[in-house]
């Protein structure tokens, strides 16, 4: 009988964790439902952005770019902003996005960088990171990360910067990235059919000194998005597994459990019979 009790013991723990799983499967859920209908209209905005910034440098020929644009001549210091969760119960998630800054880190000495920053994005980075040793930027939010790179890389404190994040591509499948931000560079839109007659007001200077820096600050609010959509869909994946492997233990303890229960009956009708 200890043993029917024990069983049925870990059948209510085991009840009690499928009831948990399934409930954080609907929560990511809900929340990647949400992130992605952010990310949608976002990336329209960005989209329309890019295209009429790259208007104005085929209308100027090129012959106007923002500071943000320039590439530096030295490898003195480079910036990595790496991105993971706050919270685990995420599958390999967080285990590859370390693993992607550890890549990167390595790149970067081997390319002649004398000095790396890491500025991460979520707590589970900021613990790799402080285990790992890396020189550390932890007073930045995503709402300033922005203006902090523009103003590192203006100033010629920083000649390189990555973005390093999952990108989401399906439900099943988050892809980790490096991305380089700073020095700042346009994918090639249709705006190269557009007629070059204009008067810019104030100049085609003046303009891309201003739109090139929120264009900046939209590609870090646009990874932020990606890798928070990443996240989502890692965890409801990772909460469904847990869910599937509950039943199936389930399944498989009520079966056992049954079994002994039946071969207890059984031994006491013998025991009644031998004795009767």
């Amino acid at each position: 009988m200890a043993a029917l009790q024990d069983i049925k013991a870990r059948i209510a723990s085991v009840q009690s964790t499928l009831k948990i799983t399934s409930a954080m499967k609907m929560v990511a859920s809900a929340k990647l439902h949400k992130t992605q209908n952010e990310s949608l209209a976002f990336n329209e905005y960005s989209g329309r952005l890019s295209a009429m910034v790259s208007t104005l440098l085929t209308a100027t020929a090129g012959k106007v770019e923002s500071p943000l644009m320039c590439a530096h001549e030295g490898k003195g210091r480079a910036i990595v902003v790496a991105m993971a969760s706050d919270m685990s119960l995420c599958g390999a998630f967080n285990h590859n996005a370390v693993r992607l800054l550890e890549d990167t880190m390595k790149k970067l000495r081997e390319g002649g960088y004398e000095r790396i920053t890491v500025v991460p994005v979520g707590n589970k980075m900021v613990q790799a990171v402080a285990k790992l040793g890396y020189e550390v930027e932890n007073s930045l939010t995503p709402d300033n990360l922005g203006d902090y790179l523009i103003s590192e890389y203006v100033e010629g404190k920083a000649d390189q910067v990555l973005l390093l994040y999952h990108h989401f591509l399906s439900v099943g499948s988050q892809k980790p990235v490096a991305q380089q931000l700073l020095p700042f560079a346009f994918e090639e839109s249709g705006a190269s059919q557009v007629s070059d007659d204009y008067i810019f007001e104030p100049s085609a200077a003046e303009l891309m000194n201003s739109v090139v820096p929120y264009c900046v600050k939209t590609k870090v609010r646009a990874a932020v998005l990606d890798n928070t959509i990443s996240e989502h869909a890692a965890r409801m994946v990772a909460m469904q597994t847990a869910t599937d492997n509950a039943k199936e233990l389930l399944d498989e303890l009520k079966l056992t459990y049954n079994k002994r229960r039946q071969q207890a009956i059984t031994d006491e009708l013998a025991d009644i019979a031998s004795n009767s």
